[in-house]
């Protein structure tokens, strides 16, 4: 396993980062979700991303378990605040002060660990005083809650506008956590830039775009049994907008590119986000511990320049690459 710096830190996780949404506490069963984070431990990842929302809260109370006993000091674990959790009250979604304080008491019980490495902003609020929201971050990294402090889905001018408010704080965003994959480039016009400008990394999540970089969906033909795009808890919601023939096709000519590797498909598409320098990791979730072992390949992977100008035209325009996308992830109102 290679290891990169995170952001403008002195923080290193690991290329590959293990996480759980969509997977545990909800499609896999708890013990199998402690065999694939063994895996991913036995393989060389150190870096595991989860959120409170994910299976609303369970997701973290599974990692939690499952970290249970290994030296703290060699993981770095990431969890995220946004979403509404609990009883999804009126105070229990969003950035206010107090849902921040809140929720990362929560978090870190669950986790069963004092700290997390990375605490993430799962969106942006709209609803509340950004100033607010970074001054409660800023009184969580003081209490040795969170080292450092990450955002998800923000735009360019959010994230300049939560740097400058951060330094002046005295702390400092260090992460993106947009989602990236050879189909869905919308940061790079506009967020890559701004990052690089900030000292801020992407650790990207859906780099096989929900598992359809992988190739098993083919154009005209049902979904396989079981695969997310038959999952109606959401999966099949968040695969559906690359779940069209035209797309389906397209994918289907990287096949012949995967192999003049001597890659899988789904080791391409891990491999073609880490070429980008200001991606720090690829997030990677896994329902059997195997397919932890077939990602983990695409770590320190170079695709020659010549392979990377063939998967661009193997796609062509079925590319996602409007930046005004990321700012649609965010939404209007706080939900509830």
């Amino acid at each position: 396993m290679d290891f990169r710096y995170l952001g403008n830190s002195g923080l290193k996780i690991s290329e590959i980062t293990y996480g759980n949404w969509l997977t545990h506490g909800s499609q896999v069963e708890n013990d199998v979700a402690k065999e694939c984070v063994r895996a991913a431990l036995d393989v060389g990842i150190t870096t595991f991303d989860t959120a409170d929302v994910y299976a609303n809260t369970q997701a973290e109370t599974v990692l939690g378990e499952a970290l249970r006993g290994e030296r703290r000091q060699s993981l770095e674990i990431f969890t995220k605040v946004y979403w509404p959790t609990g009883p999804k009250g009126h105070n229990d979604s969003g950035l206010s002060r107090k849902h921040i304080m809140e929720s990362i008491d929560g978090s870190l019980q669950r986790l069963q660990t004092d700290y997390v490495d990375l605490y993430q902003a799962h969106r942006y609020d709209t609803c509340t005083p950004l100033e607010e929201t970074m001054q409660a971050f800023a009184d969580v990294v003081r209490a040795g809650k969170a080292l450092y402090i990450g955002v998800s889905e923000w735009t360019a001018d959010q994230l300049r506008a939560g740097s400058e408010l951060a330094r002046e704080l005295g702390f400092q965003l260090i992460s993106s956590q947009p989602q990236y994959s050879m189909l869905w480039r919308v940061i790079e016009d506009e967020v890559v830039p701004a990052s690089r400008e900030l000292g801020i990394s992407q650790i990207v999540w859906s780099p096989m775009a929900q598992g359809v970089l992988s190739g098993k969906y083919q154009p005209g033909q049902a979904p396989p049994a079981g695969s997310r795009a038959t999952d109606e808890k959401g999966g099949a919601d968040m695969i559906s907008r690359f779940m069209d023939d035209k797309t389906l096709t397209a994918v289907q000519r990287l096949r012949p590119i995967a192999e003049s590797l001597d890659l899988t498909m789904s080791q391409l598409a891990v491999a073609w986000v880490l070429q980008n320098d200001n991606v720090a990791s690829a997030l990677v979730g896994a329902s059997r511990p195997e397919q932890v072992h077939e990602n983990v390949v695409a770590a320190g992977v170079t695709i020659p320049e010549d392979v990377m100008a063939s998967i661009d035209e193997a796609l062509g325009d079925v590319v996602e690459r409007d930046a005004a996308r990321t700012a649609q992830q965010a939404p209007a109102q706080r939900p509830s």
